[in-house]
């Protein structure tokens, strides 16, 4: 049975790191949810290479409907943030032990929520101080998995290992 992944997104998210591992989701028979500030919008990514359009905007979902959340990079997880409703509703995934999968600059939404406290995490190298101050526990990989849940990398070279690791846990 897939998973129903919410993914909140705005426009600048950098293109690859949504595109490629939404698509191998969908593959792997989960549900791709995107989340942003207005049903219907269409966000663009940073290549401005794709359009997403977003099914939903934040006031309309109940974090409990979904399995999973997923957070792109680029800017998007930076205007995001500064939005309280985008804040609570990753933190819930955080907090009820959900699969969170959060690449690039994605973290920057769960160091505005603060639930990285103890956490092993990966990020953007611009953002590890962030992530250290927040108190995770950061290390420069690939991919780095903590407790089952949190799946997180540093960069689009990092998709393949990302989006491995990210199936495996949606098992």
């Amino acid at each position: 049975m897939g998973k129903k992944i919410a993914t909140v997104i705005t426009n600048l998210f950098e293109d690859s790191e949504y595109t490629e591992p939404a698509k191998a989701f969908e593959e792997a028979g989960h549900e791709i949810v995107t989340i942003g500030n207005q049903k219907g919008d269409t966000v663009i990514g940073k290549q401005e290479e794709s359009k997403v359009p977003i099914d939903y905007g934040i006031d309309e979902v109940d974090p409990n409907e979904y399995d999973a959340l997923f957070i792109p990079g680029g800017f998007s997880p930076d205007q995001l943030r500064a939005d309280d409703r985008f804040v609570e509703f990753a933190k819930h995934f955080m907090d009820e032990k959900k699969p969170v999968l959060a690449i690039c600059h994605g973290p920057q939404l769960l160091i505005t929520a603060k639930t990285l406290e103890g956490r092993d995490a990966t990020g953007y190298k611009s953002i590890k101080v962030d992530m250290e101050y927040a108190g995770a526990k950061y290390a420069d990989k690939e991919v780095v998995v903590c407790q089952d849940q949190l799946v997180t990398s540093r960069q689009p070279d990092d998709i393949p290992a990302f989006t491995r690791e990210s199936l495996n846990i949606l098992k």
